[in-house]
């Protein structure tokens, strides 16, 4: 069983312009020309990408064998020149790590560490049993791959030590139901959040602003996880739930119903705020970066939906320039 989660969580040092960043394959094997394309992006960015040659090896549809995969997020975490982790891609995988790591290794050196879909395993595994903040945000072969796939906005505010900052209109957050709450930001994708249950591994959801999303599933398979969910009591003590972009969770285009009703079947009755559209993880483009284990407020109303990230999710930056110049830039 992961040991319990120290709180509050430890904030990992903020990532600067020149900093080098590791790029690691925990899931599905990747391509070399989407590989080329996101850090020719990093590198525009002011950072200085690094991976392992390993990180092209395939075995059926994994990113090379389990040794290959723990030993290589295991040596990034290692390296004094990485100042943060990003994920290549998802796909499926990460579950094969969980007993494959060596978490005294990681919890000895907390550092950025960035991903989403099928790497929301390790997101909530280091937030809980390393104790230390996360990001759900952008990874190299999808998103910093192509054309306006990142926000980079709440990239920069949040890995750079900003205490205070607020995604609002701009953010596809809209209200389903009206409320305000306070708790810390958790969660990522619904099916890899459901898959947790029964084991070692299990979300810790009381007291947090859950934020859920995924992608291509039908709505009776959210539908179906979401009451996992309930009946596992992981939605007992939530104090708010948003929504992901929910890209193509659909069952047909001629449907007669939203997954927004679909969802407040299970979800209306829990008496806490629930928005719906944020973009994060899975998204049609400016994947919005999210800090998991920070306090966090959350706000639906009648027209809008604001997510008050409450303190840094990273160690404040040494020069002040950082914290200056996203002062007063919000999404």
């Amino acid at each position: 069983m992961p040991p319990r989660s120290p709180i509050p969580r430890t904030k990992p040092p903020v990532l600067q312009p020149g900093d080098t960043v590791g790029i690691v394959a925990p899931a599905s094997n990747i391509k070399r020309g989407l590989l080329d394309a996101g850090c020719e992006c990093l590198r525009k960015l002011g950072y200085k990408p690094f991976y392992f040659d390993s990180i092209l090896d395939q075995d059926l549809y994994f990113a090379g064998s389990v040794e290959r995969r723990a030993r290589e997020l295991e040596g990034m975490f290692r390296r004094e020149d990485v100042r943060a982790i990003i994920c290549a891609r998802g796909g499926y995988g990460s579950n094969y790590l969980l007993d494959a790591l060596d978490l005294r290794e990681i919890t000895a050196r907390p550092k950025i560490f960035v991903g989403y879909s099928d790497n929301t395993t390790l997101l909530t595994y280091f937030a809980d049993a390393a104790g230390f903040v996360t990001f759900h945000g952008p990874m190299v072969t999808k998103d910093f791959a192509v054309a306006d796939g990142v926000d980079l906005s709440s990239w920069e505010i949040a890995l750079s030590g900003r205490s205070q900052w607020t995604m609002g209109a701009g953010s596809g957050a809209k209200p389903l139901v009206e409320g305000s709450a306070q708790g810390i930001l958790y969660g990522g994708c619904l099916s890899m959040l459901a898959a947790s249950l029964g084991t070692p591994y299990e979300i810790r959801t009381d007291g947090t602003i859950l934020f859920l999303e995924d992608l291509a599933a039908k709505p009776y398979q959210i539908d179906r996880m979401l009451m996992q969910l309930k009946l596992g009591g992981k939605l007992a003590e939530v104090r708010g739930i948003i929504f992901g972009e929910m890209l193509d969770c659909v069952q047909h285009k001629d449907q007669g119903y939203t997954l927004e009703e679909v969802v407040l079947r299970i979800v209306g009755d829990l008496g806490v705020p629930v928005a719906y559209g944020l973009r994060s993880g899975h998204v049609s483009r400016r994947n919005i970066t999210l800090p998991i284990g920070v306090q966090a407020a959350l706000n639906v109303g009648g027209d809008d939906v604001s997510l008050k990230i409450l303190e840094a999710a990273t160690q404040a930056a040494v020069i002040g320039d950082i914290h200056e110049q996203s002062s007063r830039r919000t999404l």
